[in-house]
């Protein structure tokens, strides 16, 4: 089994290959899991903890046996029970909604057979909608045949997914949908992250944080002061160079961020609610600013961010163990062992930071300082 490891402040984030899953580890527990999978037996390895650690040695031989088992046997698989192998599926020969979408000067043709399909994708992506036409480079299907929803992208059956998992349906979708548009394959990207991405035009800042925290509506008003969105959301981050790539999807806000931005963008007064029932939040889509979705940026900085009521500004930077942990679970990783490597190497350079606010000016004053490396 291929393990990756990297030492990052006072711990040691190790990577399995079997199962594309990171864990924090203690540096010594590492380095026994290292050792066990270069073939040393457990004797030795007990030999060695039980010195080092002045621990008795059958507890040390105890804690590696268990350790092996937990870490290193073959988990179950994970992958989805097989209900349908969808030879019998047919595509449908008429679709209700036939749209057409120009991302600069690439067309897409996607067709929805009816507007639950719909109402899963286009609000996102109306500000890109185009008049019917004969030029398009790509074709995407989507329809819902026995409650699965199946997608197809150029008459290629890419997947399908319960209506349990319609979240997992339009990352796929979104992820098919970059890969047109910056002409990549899936393997040549690091990861896609659950973050809104801001740039000046020279690099990019990533801002993370649960939902609820304010991340949308800080997106939404630095735009309106300068700043470019390159992505909301669903954030790529190439291999090659690691860089931040645009997405051209809508930031979505929330009815409690109105008051806020309605002066700001008075075009949300009109704009149509949808009611996301899964994430249990109604929102109201904006049209980012951004004029070219083929920019690329490089990103230095993770911005944790939470607008908290009456609170005095802070920025500081945090450990990235803690900004580790809440990176992770929302993003999507490459599973390829190389890229895995990269990702490692590239977290540990980044400069991570928490910044709470309750004042917009003072918060876009700090982002200009954090652009500028003021702080």
């Amino acid at each position: 089994m291929k393990t990756l490891y990297k030492k990052i402040e006072d711990k040691t984030i190790t990577w399995f290959e079997d199962r594309n899953e990171y864990l924090i580890l203690e540096n010594t527990t590492a380095d026994v899991l290292k050792r066990l999978n270069n073939g040393i037996s457990v004797k030795e390895i007990a030999l060695s903890l039980s010195k080092k650690l002045d621990v008795p040695l059958d507890k040390a031989a105890d804690f590696i046996i268990h350790l092996k088992k937990e870490l290193n046997d073959p988990k179950k698989s994970n992958k989805k029970a097989i209900i349908n192998d969808y030879r019998d599926i047919e595509k449908p020969r008429n679709y209700n909604f036939v749209n057409y979408y120009k991302v600069n000067n690439v067309v897409f043709k996607i067709s929805f057979l009816s507007e639950t399909e719909l109402d899963l994708i286009h609000p996102k992506f109306s500000h890109l909608i185009i008049d019917k036409t004969e030029n398009y480079e790509n074709e995407f299907e989507v329809f819902i045949n026995n409650n699965f929803i199946f997608l197809y992208v150029n008459n290629k059956h890419i997947d399908s997914w319960s209506h349990n998992n319609v979240h997992y349906f339009q990352g796929k979708f979104s992820m098919e949908f970059i890969q047109r548009i910056h002409q990549k394959e899936e393997n040549e990207w690091l990861g896609v992250f659950h973050a809104s991405a801001v740039s000046n035009e020279e690099k990019s800042i990533l801002f993370l944080g649960d939902s609820g925290n304010g991340k949308s509506t800080s997106l939404a008003l630095l735009q309106a002061n300068g700043f470019t969105c390159l992505a909301d959301d669903f954030v790529p981050v190439d291999v090659k160079k690691q860089e931040v790539y645009s997405f051209p999807a809508a930031i979505s806000i929330k009815k409690n961020s109105l008051e806020t931005l309605l002066p700001i963008y008075p075009e949300l007064k009109d704009g149509k609610e949808y009611n996301l029932v899964k994430l249990n939040k109604i929102v109201r889509y904006l049209k980012p600013n951004n004029t070219n979705y083929f920019a690329h940026l490089p990103c230095n900085d993770l911005v944790f961010i939470k607008y908290q009521k009456d609170s005095e500004l802070t920025c500081t930077k945090i450990s990235k163990i803690d900004a580790f942990q809440q990176l992770i679970p929302d993003s999507w990783l490459s599973p390829k062992t190389e890229n895995a490597q990269v990702f490692l190497d590239w977290f540990v350079n980044l400069n991570c930071y928490q910044l709470t606010y309750s004042n917009n000016k003072e918060m876009i004053d700090t982002v200009h300082k954090l652009f500028s490396n003021d702080l």
